[in-house]
């Protein structure tokens, strides 16, 4: 099959996965459209490859901003052919203890800023009756993880929207693929990750390892944030492109885990869930 050649727009470019996801689309000969948030970011991106790392600077939970941004690349660059919504930041901290303020700030960028994004580019894919959609989740969208509840609780709401919107505008020819990295060798859990404050003693002995063990693993992480590119862009080409792409072998483990823990529930308790229907008898309740 010989790949074709695409626009890309990519959110979150400056670092981490969304970089290795660009260089790599660069590199196999697409045009890049990627969004940062500092202009100095934006030169050092256009000098990747001044004819097709196209940089705009964006802030996406500017909802106005984002539909501006689409529609000026979309006339300007081209058309939209694939959209990675990756733009994203960690929190952790213990639940009890994050404040209110900063979860609704982990799901104004982690959600509703990959919601945006997705809603400016499908009218275009639409009207094209063609495009692929694909956010970045995490391993923790599919499997919860203690000291991180606000992040999980932001990707299992991402991975809601992105399974219901596959079905819906898969009868237009729009791929929509959630993915799902493990631990990669990225600054996510050094300087990319905001911490919450400590002040409830009563969790020390839990979360205070926790908190030391993901410090000490930065920058060891098994993930290869060039060989997640190369897996993202072989299945752009594909006919059928999965729904759900987990990447890593940590993150495998980890998912299949979380869901056999709920395989378990469903059928420890599947007598007292299938007791709440109504009667077949008449279907009264009597």
């Amino acid at each position: 099959m010989t790949p074709t050649v695409k626009t890309f727009l990519i959110t979150g470019v400056s670092s981490g996965l969304g970089r290795a996801f660009a260089i790599a689309a660069l590199d196999a000969g697409h045009t890049v459209v990627g969004t940062v948030r500092k202009e100095a970011d934006a030169a050092v991106f256009t000098a990747l490859c001044p004819e097709r790392a196209h940089a705009r600077v964006l802030d996406v939970t500017d909802d106005e901003a984002v539909l501006a941004v689409v529609g000026e690349v979309e006339e300007s660059v081209g058309p939209v052919d694939v959209l990675i919504a990756n733009a994203g930041y960690g929190l952790e901290g213990i639940f009890e203890e994050t404040p209110l303020a900063a979860l609704r700030a982990q799901f104004d960028v982690n959600v509703f800023g990959a919601a945006a994004t997705v809603q400016a580019v499908l009218p275009f894919m639409r009207g094209r009756r063609r495009g692929h959609i694909l956010a970045v989740t995490s391993m923790g969208g599919l499997a919860a993880f203690p000291g991180v509840s606000a992040y999980c609780g932001s990707k299992y709401a991402l991975e809601g929207i992105l399974e219901a919107l596959g079905k819906e505008v898969a009868a237009f020819h729009i791929h929509v693929t959630a993915v799902e990295p493990g631990s990669f060798r990225t600054d996510w859990a050094g300087r990319s990750m905001i911490r919450a404050p400590r002040g409830i003693p009563d969790y020390d002995d839990f979360f205070e390892p926790i908190r030391a063990a993901r410090l000490q693993a930065d920058g060891q992480q098994i993930g290869d944030p060039s060989r997640a590119a190369a897996a993202l862009l072989h299945i752009l080409d594909t006919p059928d492109p999965p729904a759900h792409l987990v990447l890593g072998s940590d993150a495998l483990r980890l998912v299949r885990a979380g869901r056999e823990a709920v395989d378990g529930d469903l059928d420890a308790w599947e007598g007292l869930s299938r007791s709440t229907d109504f009667s077949r008898r008449g279907d009264t309740g009597e």
